[in-house]
């Protein structure tokens, strides 16, 4: 799948060294490697991974203005005339290279991992996500007891719009009326505001780094996204804030590939506040904008393939995860010997090879996760169910205000 997204490509010229000329083409980057097509002869002239890169430079001479070379082991290729700008090609480039690099490094440090790993960090990439999923679920909580809150105030305020209109209700020459003999009200001193808590003191959900383009694709920059719970934050490769979207303020978000995305604000009278993010670690962040704005994500074409076949070992999330770790917990607790029912020596050792034992302490480890796991399904239960009820009680206070304004607004028409 990844070999055949195209994450983004740009018209540009390279240099030809067999033939000592420019030839006008398309360079391409994937989430593996580049590449540079011709444009006359449809020809493949360049094509190398990411990995094998070493060096990525912009440089110029006398002759060559403008110029980005990447230095491919001991190949260095010439790229020019690369259009929006050299600039915009050189963030995104060098931006792929450096997270493939340091997923490289991370590989190689962990070493090629045996099924227990694999199944560890398949369980650990669900955990993390149940965890996001609480948080935002527990943000929710508080956004109807806020909700709640408020409804109690209307009421309250409702009951003083009651009283206030049985004594305009009460005729001038009523003995009994409290105009008669009741005091001016006192001015009550206005409640002190209560300082919100500063948006740094948020829990953030996830941060990665993202290539930010706003107006114009020249325009493209580094910088860093950061999901909360109430919205998203743009900032420059300084952590100056760009841009705060607020949850309520996003009209949309567009998949355009699996690596880039769009955020946009729609206004009226004046134009829309639109971001456009490219990252190697977009498909992380997909996920959890998909629970955060289920209703405003829309997945183009060339993104389509993604939301049905996005699998990796950190966020795969189906059945298959319960599957492996019944299975393989199961092999450790009643280890069997199935290959002593097939026949051959050599297939048995190539069976135990392919099929590796979990440790005990891999086990041990799986089990300590599927707890966390379980405790964290439970706890999202219960909030779920509390805000359900939180759900009905606020059905409840809107239907009561309804009837509670209706009728006052019935009562002052009569007075007027």
């Amino acid at each position: 799948m990844n070999e055949a997204i195209r994450i983004h490509s740009w018209p540009c010229s390279y240099y030809l060294d067999s033939g000592k000329q420019w030839v006008s083409g398309r360079l391409s980057l994937t989430p593996v490697g580049i590449k540079f097509t011709a444009d006359k002869t449809g020809e493949l002239l360049a094509d190398f991974p990411l990995c094998g890169i070493g060096e990525i430079k912009k440089e110029s001479s006398n002759l060559i203005f403008s110029s980005l070379t990447i230095l491919e082991k001991s190949t260095k290729h010439w790229f020019s005339s690369l259009q929006p700008s050299r600039n915009a090609v050189f963030n995104v480039l060098e931006h792929f290279w450096r997270e493939q690099l340091l997923e490289s490094r991370a590989a190689g440090a962990a070493g090629r991992p045996g099924k227990g790993r694999e199944l560890t960090g398949m369980l650990e990439g669900s955990r993390k996500r149940l965890e996001d999923t609480a948080e935002v679920l527990h943000y929710q909580g508080e956004q109807f007891d806020n909700i709640i809150k408020g409804l109690d105030k209307i009421e309250g305020d409702m009951d003083v719009a009651d009283r206030l209109l049985t004594e305009l209700e009460s005729p001038s020459w009523w003995p009994f009326s409290s105009k008669l003999w009741k005091a001016p009200l006192e001015s009550k001193p206005k409640e002190a505001a209560t300082v919100p808590e500063p948006k740094s003191q948020e829990g953030i959900i996830l941060r990665i780094p993202v290539i930010v383009t706003h107006r114009t694709d020249s325009n493209a920059k580094p910088g860093k996204l950061t999901l909360f719970a109430s919205g998203l934050e743009i900032s420059d490769c300084n952590s100056q804030v760009i841009h705060r979207f607020e949850a309520r303020d996003v009209d949309d978000i567009r998949v355009h590939t699996p690596y880039e995305i769009s955020v946009r604000q729609r206004f009226i009278g004046k134009p829309d506040t639109s971001y456009r993010l490219l990252s190697a670690r977009m498909p992380e962040v997909i996920p959890i904008l998909e629970m955060q704005f289920s209703k405003k994500m829309q997945f183009l074409e060339d993104a389509l393939g993604f939301v049905g076949a996005r699998k990796s070992p950190q966020v795969d999330l189906g059945t298959s995860i319960w599957q492996a770790a019944t299975g393989l917990l199961g092999g450790v607790v009643q280890p069997g010997s199935p290959a002593g029912s097939r026949e051959g020596t050599d297939n048995d050792h190539v069976q135990l090879q392919q099929h590796e034992k979990v440790s005990q302490e891999e086990a041990k480890e799986l089990r300590q996760i599927l707890k966390k796991l379980k405790g964290l399904a439970l706890e999202t239960e219960a909030e779920l169910e509390r805000q359900d009820e939180a759900l009905d009680s606020i059905s409840s206070s809107v239907d009561r205000a309804t009837l509670t304004i209706d009728k006052q607004n019935r009562r002052m028409k009569r007075l007027t």
